[in-house]
């Protein structure tokens, strides 16, 4: 015995792909969505910074721009010492600089 396939399978199809569509749905709007927000305002972070500007890196260690480049960043940490990381490694800004000079 065989059974025919309805007409309008169609609906079916809808029915067992929306699960699949709302999960989608929520991991961008959960997800996605966030963290590509969050890189954008880390973008523009990083293409704002200063000499003069305080900040921290992901490794923790605090200074001041003494002098930056496209990808290097020499950061004061006290009166004698100066690191060099990269721009990237900044992590964000504690305190802008007060003069608008680079």
């Amino acid at each position: 015995m065989f059974i025919a396939a309805e007409p309008g399978g169609g609906a079916n199809l809808l029915v067992s792909i929306a699960p699949f569509i709302l999960m989608f749905a929520v991991f961008y709007f959960l997800l996605i969505r966030p963290q590509q927000k969050k890189q954008k305002e880390r973008g523009m972070m990083l293409t704002q910074l200063r000499k003069g500007d305080k900040v921290s890196t992901i490794g923790g260690l605090h200074g001041t721009i003494h002098e930056i480049t496209d990808d290097i960043v020499v950061l004061r940490v006290n009166d004698a010492t100066k690191l060099t990381f990269n721009r990237s490694s900044i992590d964000k800004v504690i305190q802008p600089s007060t003069t608008l000079t680079e």
